[in-house]
């Protein structure tokens, strides 16, 4: 019975994981589109719903609707599968990300907000994320176009930089944490420096956030939003107050 209530739990925290994922891309990209409009002079997005708010809908139903066009000299099975490597790989790292503390329910007692938890869990997150790359390389190899191609070894490489750089910025991380488990790095980031209350290390912390870590930079490192890189990057701009 208990093994049943584990895997019913599990279960649970995936679908809810992802639900709550999937809703804050959608809705980040909302906002993205929003601002361009009024940076660009326009309205954006207003139509569906109040103020637009429908509009993640209704582009999800667009999505799912809208022919797919097949080239005809494509190697059909890599070309389909190229995709689903690239966001499976992309999904998979939600399993490790801790959402919050261990919560105290009613009827099902201590429930923890990670769905799972592993000594080396960032290993795994850039392990995992770097898979990625071959789904954008297959996508253009498997067109049998050679513009095709060529842009999707560009874009592979320039996700392998990415992730160089993302690498070398972890070290501090680890260094900082002395551990690869995200739940350890998150509370150990709460509990050292950033609830202190010393006024000059909240200024050099933010000075090397700013330095570091700009916005832009964290969604391409972080494949358009990671709920967890945030959380290292403030680590690593501890790690680099405190050493400077």
């Amino acid at each position: 019975m208990e093994d049943l209530k584990s895997l019913a739990l599990l279960l649970i925290g995936i679908l809810v994981a992802f639900t709550v994922v999937m809703t804050m891309v959608a809705y980040t990209v909302l906002a993205e589109r929003r601002i361009l409009g009024f940076i660009q002079g326009r309205l954006g997005p207003n139509r569906v719903g109040p103020g637009g708010f429908l509009q993640p809908l209704a582009d999800l139903l667009k999505f799912i609707f809208k022919e797919d066009i097949v080239p005809d000299k494509s190697t059909r099975f890599v070309y389909f599968l190229a995709p689903v490597i690239a966001t499976t790989a992309a999904l998979m790292t939600i399993v490790v990300y801790p959402f919050g503390p261990d919560i105290q329910l009613p009827v099902l007692g201590t429930v923890r907000l990670v769905v799972a938890r592993f000594d080396v869990a960032l290993l795994y997150v850039l392990g995992v994320t770097s898979v990625g790359v071959y789904g954008i390389a297959l996508a253009g190899w498997s067109s049998n176009n050679k513009y095709s191609l060529m842009g999707g070894l560009r874009s592979s490489a320039q996700m392998i930089s990415y992730e160089l750089a993302l690498g070398l910025g972890l070290i501090g991380v680890i260094l900082q944490s002395g551990t690869l488990d995200l739940y350890s790095i998150v509370v150990r980031q709460h509990v050292h420096g950033f609830d202190a209350g010393d006024d000059a290390l909240s200024r050099r912390l933010e000075r090397s956030f700013r330095a570091h870590c700009s916005m832009a930079r964290r969604f391409l490192f972080s494949r358009q939003g990671d709920p967890v890189s945030v959380s290292l990057c403030l680590v690593a701009g501890h790690a680099a107050a405190v050493s400077f």
